[in-house]
Protein backbone atom coordinates (compact mmCIF):
# COMPACT_ATOMS: atom_id res chain seq x y z
CA UNK A 1 0.00 0.00 0.00
CA UNK A 2 1.48 3.17 -1.24
CA UNK A 3 2.23 5.73 1.55
CA UNK A 4 0.07 8.72 1.93
CA UNK A 5 1.97 11.95 1.35
CA UNK A 6 1.76 14.42 4.40
CA UNK A 7 2.91 17.59 5.92
CA UNK A 8 3.72 18.86 9.18
CA UNK A 9 2.12 22.39 9.72
CA UNK A 10 3.13 23.99 13.52
CA UNK A 11 1.19 26.64 14.57
CA UNK A 12 3.54 28.65 17.07
CA UNK A 13 1.52 31.07 19.90
CA UNK A 14 2.29 32.97 22.64
CA UNK A 15 0.62 30.33 24.91
CA UNK A 16 0.61 27.19 23.05
CA UNK A 17 1.69 25.34 19.64
CA UNK A 18 0.17 23.44 17.66
CA UNK A 19 0.89 20.13 15.35
CA UNK A 20 -0.38 18.48 12.66
CA UNK A 21 0.16 15.89 9.85
CA UNK A 22 -1.95 16.72 6.97
CA UNK A 23 -2.71 15.59 3.53
CA UNK A 24 -2.49 17.54 0.43
CA UNK A 25 -6.72 17.29 0.37
CA UNK A 26 -6.24 19.26 3.95
CA UNK A 27 -7.09 16.02 5.97
CA UNK A 28 -6.04 16.13 9.20
CA UNK A 29 -4.34 12.74 10.02
CA UNK A 30 -2.83 13.31 13.44
CA UNK A 31 -2.46 16.41 15.41
CA UNK A 32 -1.07 17.20 19.01
CA UNK A 33 -0.47 21.01 20.79
CA UNK A 34 2.37 21.59 23.23
CA UNK A 35 2.40 24.46 25.32
CA UNK A 36 5.15 26.87 23.56
CA UNK A 37 6.11 28.47 27.55
CA UNK A 38 8.71 30.63 29.04
CA UNK A 39 12.05 29.08 27.92
CA UNK A 40 14.12 30.52 24.99
CA UNK A 41 13.87 28.91 21.77
CA UNK A 42 17.43 26.53 22.73
CA UNK A 43 14.27 25.30 25.14
CA UNK A 44 11.51 25.29 23.69
CA UNK A 45 13.02 22.81 20.30
CA UNK A 46 13.47 19.99 21.84
CA UNK A 47 10.33 19.72 23.45
CA UNK A 48 8.19 20.55 20.27
CA UNK A 49 10.46 17.88 18.60
CA UNK A 50 9.37 15.41 21.10
CA UNK A 51 5.61 16.27 20.53
CA UNK A 52 6.15 15.41 17.10
CA UNK A 53 7.63 12.59 17.18
CA UNK A 54 4.74 11.28 19.82
CA UNK A 55 2.03 12.51 17.41
CA UNK A 56 3.58 11.16 14.38
CA UNK A 57 3.58 7.47 16.31
CA UNK A 58 0.57 5.94 15.36
CA UNK A 59 0.78 6.87 11.91
CA UNK A 60 4.23 6.65 10.83
CA UNK A 61 4.27 3.73 8.99
CA UNK A 62 1.66 4.22 6.46
CA UNK A 63 2.76 8.25 5.96
CA UNK A 64 5.72 9.76 4.14
CA UNK A 65 6.97 13.42 4.91
CA UNK A 66 7.73 15.84 2.57
CA UNK A 67 8.19 19.45 3.89
CA UNK A 68 7.35 21.83 7.21
CA UNK A 69 5.10 24.61 7.01
CA UNK A 70 5.34 27.01 10.10
CA UNK A 71 3.19 30.10 11.46
CA UNK A 72 4.94 32.29 14.33
CA UNK A 73 4.99 35.65 15.17
CA UNK A 74 7.26 37.66 13.70
CA UNK A 75 8.39 35.24 11.37
CA UNK A 76 10.03 36.44 8.00
CA UNK A 77 9.06 34.19 4.65
CA UNK A 78 12.28 35.23 2.89
CA UNK A 79 14.94 34.39 5.59
CA UNK A 80 13.22 31.81 7.40
CA UNK A 81 13.70 33.60 10.69
CA UNK A 82 11.69 34.86 13.41
CA UNK A 83 12.45 37.99 14.63
CA UNK A 84 12.42 39.79 17.92
CA UNK A 85 8.69 38.49 18.50
CA UNK A 86 7.03 40.47 21.23
CA UNK A 87 5.08 37.69 23.06
CA UNK A 88 7.99 34.72 23.06
CA UNK A 89 10.95 35.18 25.12
CA UNK A 90 13.58 34.31 22.25
CA UNK A 91 16.86 35.54 21.03
CA UNK A 92 16.22 39.04 18.31
CA UNK A 93 16.71 36.40 15.40
CA UNK A 94 16.09 32.78 15.44
CA UNK A 95 16.49 30.50 11.86
CA UNK A 96 14.01 28.41 13.10
CA UNK A 97 13.10 27.17 8.83
CA UNK A 98 17.38 26.19 8.73
CA UNK A 99 16.80 24.27 12.53
CA UNK A 100 13.87 22.05 11.73
CA UNK A 101 14.60 21.25 8.07
CA UNK A 102 18.14 20.01 9.45
CA UNK A 103 16.95 17.93 11.73
CA UNK A 104 13.83 16.31 9.65
CA UNK A 105 15.87 17.04 6.42
CA UNK A 106 12.91 18.16 4.20
CA UNK A 107 12.21 21.42 3.15
CA UNK A 108 10.67 24.11 5.77
CA UNK A 109 9.09 27.59 5.59
CA UNK A 110 7.97 30.11 7.16
CA UNK A 111 5.30 33.25 7.79
CA UNK A 112 3.15 34.33 10.11
CA UNK A 113 0.27 33.43 11.48
CA UNK A 114 -2.21 35.15 9.45
CA UNK A 115 -0.34 35.13 6.10
CA UNK A 116 -0.65 31.13 6.87
CA UNK A 117 -4.33 31.75 7.63
CA UNK A 118 -4.59 33.09 4.02
CA UNK A 119 -3.10 30.54 2.48
CA UNK A 120 -4.94 28.18 3.75
CA UNK A 121 -7.89 29.85 3.03
CA UNK A 122 -6.83 30.14 -0.80
CA UNK A 123 -6.16 26.31 -0.76
CA UNK A 124 -8.88 24.63 1.92
CA UNK A 125 -11.19 27.46 2.87
CA UNK A 126 -13.64 30.01 1.26
CA UNK A 127 -10.79 31.82 -0.71
CA UNK A 128 -10.96 28.79 -3.16
CA UNK A 129 -10.48 30.72 -6.79
CA UNK A 130 -9.93 34.18 -5.41
CA UNK A 131 -6.97 36.13 -6.07
CA UNK A 132 -7.74 39.53 -3.94
CA UNK A 133 -8.86 39.02 -0.75
CA UNK A 134 -8.12 39.83 2.91
CA UNK A 135 -7.75 37.57 6.16
CA UNK A 136 -7.88 38.98 9.81
CA UNK A 137 -7.30 36.65 12.55
CA UNK A 138 -8.76 37.95 15.91
CA UNK A 139 -7.03 36.54 18.04
CA UNK A 140 -4.54 37.46 21.44
CA UNK A 141 -3.89 40.28 19.31
CA UNK A 142 -5.20 41.57 15.77
CA UNK A 143 -3.05 39.41 12.66
CA UNK A 144 -3.75 39.56 8.93
CA UNK A 145 -3.08 38.07 5.28
CA UNK A 146 -3.12 40.20 2.37
CA UNK A 147 -3.42 38.22 -0.53
CA UNK A 148 -2.70 40.23 -4.08
CA UNK A 149 -3.22 38.71 -8.15
CA UNK A 150 -2.82 35.13 -6.44
CA UNK A 151 0.29 35.71 -3.53
CA UNK A 152 0.49 36.73 -0.04
CA UNK A 153 1.82 40.35 0.11
CA UNK A 154 5.23 40.03 1.41
CA UNK A 155 6.91 43.59 0.96
CA UNK A 156 10.30 43.46 0.46
CA UNK A 157 11.81 42.81 4.05
CA UNK A 158 8.87 40.07 4.50
CA UNK A 159 6.74 42.25 6.87
CA UNK A 160 3.83 43.95 4.74
CA UNK A 161 0.88 43.71 5.78
CA UNK A 162 0.30 44.67 9.56
CA UNK A 163 -2.89 46.02 9.73
CA UNK A 164 -3.52 45.39 13.30
CA UNK A 165 -0.60 47.85 13.49
CA UNK A 166 -2.27 50.87 12.21
CA UNK A 167 -2.96 53.71 14.12
CA UNK A 168 -6.79 54.35 15.55
CA UNK A 169 -5.57 56.73 17.92
CA UNK A 170 -1.82 57.85 18.34
CA UNK A 171 -3.02 59.08 21.89
CA UNK A 172 -4.96 55.75 22.63
CA UNK A 173 -3.98 52.55 24.19
CA UNK A 174 -0.66 51.28 25.12
CA UNK A 175 0.12 48.33 22.16
CA UNK A 176 2.62 45.48 22.94
CA UNK A 177 4.95 46.51 20.19
CA UNK A 178 5.86 50.17 22.00
CA UNK A 179 3.18 52.27 20.29
CA UNK A 180 -0.12 54.06 21.31
CA UNK A 181 -3.58 53.27 20.07
CA UNK A 182 -2.95 50.04 17.30
CA UNK A 183 -5.72 48.53 15.65
CA UNK A 184 -5.41 45.32 17.84
CA UNK A 185 -5.27 47.17 21.42
CA UNK A 186 -9.00 47.93 20.46
CA UNK A 187 -9.94 45.43 17.91
CA UNK A 188 -8.80 41.75 19.47
CA UNK A 189 -9.61 39.02 22.43
CA UNK A 190 -7.34 41.27 24.49
CA UNK A 191 -8.69 44.65 23.21
CA UNK A 192 -12.49 43.64 23.47
CA UNK A 193 -11.69 42.81 27.29
CA UNK A 194 -10.28 46.59 27.49
CA UNK A 195 -13.25 47.83 26.01
CA UNK A 196 -16.12 46.20 28.42
CA UNK A 197 -13.85 47.65 31.54
CA UNK A 198 -14.18 51.00 30.27
CA UNK A 199 -17.69 50.65 29.35
CA UNK A 200 -18.49 49.28 33.15
CA UNK A 201 -16.73 52.44 34.19
CA UNK A 202 -18.51 54.94 31.93
CA UNK A 203 -22.03 53.19 32.54
CA UNK A 204 -24.64 52.01 35.25
CA UNK A 205 -26.24 49.54 33.72
CA UNK A 206 -25.94 46.11 36.00
CA UNK A 207 -23.90 43.36 33.49
CA UNK A 208 -22.99 39.94 34.49
CA UNK A 209 -19.33 41.25 33.95
CA UNK A 210 -19.57 43.62 36.80
CA UNK A 211 -19.01 40.15 38.93
CA UNK A 212 -15.52 39.05 37.33
CA UNK A 213 -12.64 40.54 37.41
CA UNK A 214 -10.46 41.75 34.46
CA UNK A 215 -8.13 38.56 34.82
CA UNK A 216 -10.77 36.24 35.05
CA UNK A 217 -12.23 37.35 31.98
CA UNK A 218 -11.49 36.06 28.45
CA UNK A 219 -13.54 36.92 24.69
CA UNK A 220 -15.74 34.19 24.99
CA UNK A 221 -17.30 35.19 28.09
CA UNK A 222 -17.93 38.71 26.72
CA UNK A 223 -18.96 36.20 23.22
CA UNK A 224 -21.67 34.90 25.22
CA UNK A 225 -22.72 37.40 27.53
CA UNK A 226 -22.89 38.96 24.19
CA UNK A 227 -25.37 36.23 22.95
CA UNK A 228 -27.45 35.96 25.92
CA UNK A 229 -28.40 40.02 25.69
CA UNK A 230 -26.07 41.92 28.02
CA UNK A 231 -26.10 45.37 27.07
CA UNK A 232 -22.39 45.90 27.58
CA UNK A 233 -21.28 42.83 26.05
CA UNK A 234 -23.24 44.38 23.02
CA UNK A 235 -22.01 47.57 23.19
CA UNK A 236 -18.46 46.35 23.09
CA UNK A 237 -18.85 44.58 20.02
CA UNK A 238 -20.73 47.69 18.51
CA UNK A 239 -17.58 49.21 19.37
CA UNK A 240 -15.00 46.39 18.29
CA UNK A 241 -17.02 46.67 15.08
CA UNK A 242 -17.11 50.26 14.31
CA UNK A 243 -13.55 50.46 14.64
CA UNK A 244 -12.74 47.86 12.48
CA UNK A 245 -15.52 48.56 9.74
CA UNK A 246 -13.77 51.85 9.58
CA UNK A 247 -10.35 50.39 9.18
CA UNK A 248 -11.51 48.05 6.51
CA UNK A 249 -12.97 51.06 4.66
CA UNK A 250 -9.40 51.93 4.79
CA UNK A 251 -8.16 48.79 2.96
CA UNK A 252 -10.91 49.05 0.30
CA UNK A 253 -9.65 52.39 -0.98
CA UNK A 254 -6.33 50.61 -1.28
CA UNK A 255 -6.35 47.28 -2.36
CA UNK A 256 -10.26 46.59 -3.11
CA UNK A 257 -10.67 42.83 -2.30
CA UNK A 258 -12.81 40.74 -3.26
CA UNK A 259 -13.49 39.39 -0.63
CA UNK A 260 -12.46 40.03 3.46
CA UNK A 261 -12.87 36.85 5.40
CA UNK A 262 -12.87 37.39 9.82
CA UNK A 263 -10.63 34.22 11.51
CA UNK A 264 -10.53 33.58 15.43
CA UNK A 265 -12.65 33.12 18.74
CA UNK A 266 -14.26 36.80 18.48
CA UNK A 267 -16.09 35.20 14.88
CA UNK A 268 -18.18 33.27 17.37
CA UNK A 269 -20.62 35.61 17.98
CA UNK A 270 -21.62 35.84 14.54
CA UNK A 271 -24.08 38.69 13.06
CA UNK A 272 -23.10 40.32 17.06
CA UNK A 273 -19.40 41.29 15.40
CA UNK A 274 -20.40 40.85 12.07
CA UNK A 275 -23.54 43.26 11.42
CA UNK A 276 -21.51 46.58 12.77
CA UNK A 277 -18.53 45.87 10.95
CA UNK A 278 -20.51 45.73 8.03
CA UNK A 279 -22.70 49.03 8.41
CA UNK A 280 -19.55 51.05 9.18
CA UNK A 281 -17.05 49.74 6.46
CA UNK A 282 -20.03 50.14 4.30
CA UNK A 283 -20.79 53.57 5.76
CA UNK A 284 -17.79 54.74 5.00
CA UNK A 285 -16.40 53.91 1.88
CA UNK A 286 -16.18 56.04 -1.30
CA UNK A 287 -19.16 55.22 -3.26
CA UNK A 288 -17.26 53.37 -5.89
CA UNK A 289 -16.15 50.61 -3.67
CA UNK A 290 -19.52 50.15 -1.95
CA UNK A 291 -21.46 46.42 -1.79
CA UNK A 292 -18.24 45.11 -3.71
CA UNK A 293 -16.73 43.29 -0.66
CA UNK A 294 -17.91 39.57 0.90
CA UNK A 295 -17.33 40.03 4.68
CA UNK A 296 -17.07 36.21 5.31
CA UNK A 297 -16.03 33.93 8.22
CA UNK A 298 -13.30 31.59 7.90
CA UNK A 299 -13.62 27.92 5.77
CA UNK A 300 -11.38 26.49 7.98
CA UNK A 301 -13.53 24.90 10.87
CA UNK A 302 -12.29 22.40 13.61
CA UNK A 303 -9.69 22.30 16.22
CA UNK A 304 -6.91 21.86 13.88
CA UNK A 305 -7.77 24.88 11.99
CA UNK A 306 -4.05 26.84 12.63
CA UNK A 307 -2.35 24.04 11.67
CA UNK A 308 -4.09 23.81 8.30
CA UNK A 309 -3.08 27.31 7.50
CA UNK A 310 0.88 26.14 8.69
CA UNK A 311 0.51 23.23 6.33
CA UNK A 312 -0.74 24.61 3.24
CA UNK A 313 2.01 26.80 2.82
CA UNK A 314 4.03 24.04 2.78
CA UNK A 315 1.99 22.25 0.39
CA UNK A 316 1.76 25.78 -1.93
CA UNK A 317 5.84 25.83 -2.19
CA UNK A 318 6.10 22.14 -2.77
CA UNK A 319 3.28 21.98 -5.60
CA UNK A 320 4.12 25.53 -6.79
Amino acid sequence: MPLTEVALGIDIGGTNTKIGFVDRNGVCLADSSVPTGEDDVDGFLPRLYKAVDKTLLPIRDRVKLLGVGMGAPNANYYKGTVEKPTNLPWRELSPLCDWVSEHYKVPAKITNDANAAAIGEMRFGVAKGMKDFLVVTLGTGLGSGFVVNGRIAYGHDGFAGELGHVTVNPEGRMCGCGRRGCLETYVSATGIRRTVYKLLADHTEDSEMRRVSFDDLDASDITQAALRGDKIAIEAFEYTGRILGLKLADVMALLSPEAIILFGGLTKAKEILFEPIQRHMEGNMMPIFKNKVKLLSSGLTGANTAVLGASALIWNELEG
